[in-house]
């Protein structure tokens, strides 16, 4: 084995959807479903796809129908001739009684197979991705709530801002990941069929019918439960560069909470935690925020993936890509690894979140009442002028004292004015998911 997650932590234990077993077994499933659906069309006998059928252990939609294939002598044997499907028919073939072997693969080209099992491999790996990105999404959520007006600093350019809360913060992790499972929710999987070259005309002489091999790709979808393709899309790679694309907003999603969870969780700020940090093979007193740092780097490498599944579709020349097309294969596959493991990471780290809300507080309070600065201009420029207050708001200890010992303040409530959880803004409003738009509307 090359490649079982050494380097990879964040998609160990985590890649089995999408592993050369899966991709196999999805192959094989992908050249049966071709039967099938000659069948339901009245194009081939039923009991070509029966024994077929039973050769292969097609019997639910998700199983391992390779069992019984010698994947090493395919591995071997795909080179010649540059992807897997040409060995797997005669492998597949081999199989098969001599009467129902030429239903194998009947009319189809070696893109329509591997396409459509590409389709069915993304499509089940999705499922597992969406329903982890989902339980993130919610926790993130629900931390939101909890702590809707629990004061923090916000940091803008790395520096203490103006006063938000802890919610808010967790809000904007909320909105990044649910917005991303919505890109994810609309995504397609179509299935591939359109012979040579796109132009179905082996499937028009097989059934000998315009109108049955137009409705066959259709028909082939359905019995894989993909979606109907509205023509073939052998260069046309927007089922490819769309779930690239919806794949790292997630991870981008992802990779903002993560980034801000390993930040807050620096030992000099300590807002929050990981439920259980990792530890250092040569500090032992560190508790290092694992979880996160495998998300960032998921994050990290996403994008570079995603750009080259555009490139390649750029350069899908002709009717069929020479070599676009396979640069898309493990690329892909790359891509649903990464997602994989990075949603179980970010549903684990956000079910698991420590938030030390006290710590929170203590570090708004870091700057002596400095991070309302933004406040106290509105209410002192007026009466002490910009140079005064410009002053005023140099050094770093308390600046309670200092505005007490202004004669112009003597009027002003000067804890209320310094009081940063009086200037949060609709912050709380936010981590509720109640900006006021409905209640002006």
């Amino acid at each position: 084995m090359i490649d079982t997650g050494l380097l990879s932590p964040v998609t160990a234990g985590h890649d089995l959807l999408v592993s050369d077993g899966f991709v196999l077994g999805a192959l094989v499933r992908a050249e049966c479903a071709l039967v099938a659906a000659y069948v339901e069309l009245g194009v081939a006998p039923r009991e070509a796809q029966n024994v077929i059928d039973w050769t292969f252990g097609i019997q639910e939609k998700y199983g391992s129908p390779a069992a019984g294939l010698d994947t090493d002598r395919l591995i071997v044997e795909a080179v010649r001739g540059g992807n897997p499907v040409i060995p797997l028919v005669g492998m597949l073939k081999e199989k098969v009684p001599a009467e129902h072997r030429s239903w194998i693969h009947r009319g189809a080209t070696s893109q329509d197979i591997l396409d459509t099992a590409l389709m069915m491999v993304a499509q089940r790996a999705m499922d597992q991705v969406r329903s982890s990105l989902r339980i993130a999404g919610q926790r993130a959520r629900e931390l939101a709530v909890a702590h809707a007006d629990a004061v923090a600093p916000a940091r803008t350019l790395t520096q203490h801002a103006v006063p938000t809360t802890v919610g808010a913060r967790a809000a904007t992790w909320a909105r990044g990941i649910e917005r991303a499972s919505t890109c994810l929710d609309a995504l397609s999987y179509p299935a591939q069929l359109g012979g040579a070259a796109g132009t179905l005309a082996s499937f028009v002489e097989i059934t000998g019918s315009p109108e049955t091999a137009a409705a066959l790709p259709a028909t082939y979808a359905r019995v894989l439960g993909l979606d109907a393709p509205d023509g073939p899309w052998h260069v046309t790679r927007w089922p490819v560069t769309e779930l690239g694309d919806a794949l790292v907003q997630a991870l981008d999603a992802l990779g903002k909470f993560a980034a801000d969870v390993a930040t807050l969780s620096r030992t000099e700020i300590g807002e929050v935690a990981e439920g259980a940090g990792g530890g250092s093979s040569a500090m032992p007193q560190k508790q290092n925020p694992v979880e996160a740092v495998l998300i960032r780097s998921a994050a990290l490498r996403a994008p570079g993936l995603a750009a080259t599944l555009h490139l390649a579709a750029s350069l899908a020349v002709d009717e069929r890509p020479d070599g676009a097309w396979h640069a898309e294969w493990p690329t892909l596959r790359e891509l649903l690894r990464l997602a994989l493991g990075a949603t179980r990471h970010a549903a684990s780290l956000a079910s698991h979140l420590r938030i030390d809300v006290d710590a929170a507080a203590r570090n708004a309070g870091a700057t002596g009442g400095r991070l309302v600065s933004e406040r106290l201009r509105g209410v002192l420029v007026p009466l002490i002028g910009a140079e005064r207050f410009t002053e005023l708001l140099a050094g770093d200890d308390d600046l309670a004292v200092r505005l007490r010992a202004l004669p112009e303040a003597a009027d002003l409530d000067v804890d209320a004015l310094l009081d940063p959880r009086a200037y949060v803004g609709l912050a709380p409003r936010l981590a509720r998911g109640d900006s006021g738009a409905e209640a002006d509307a």
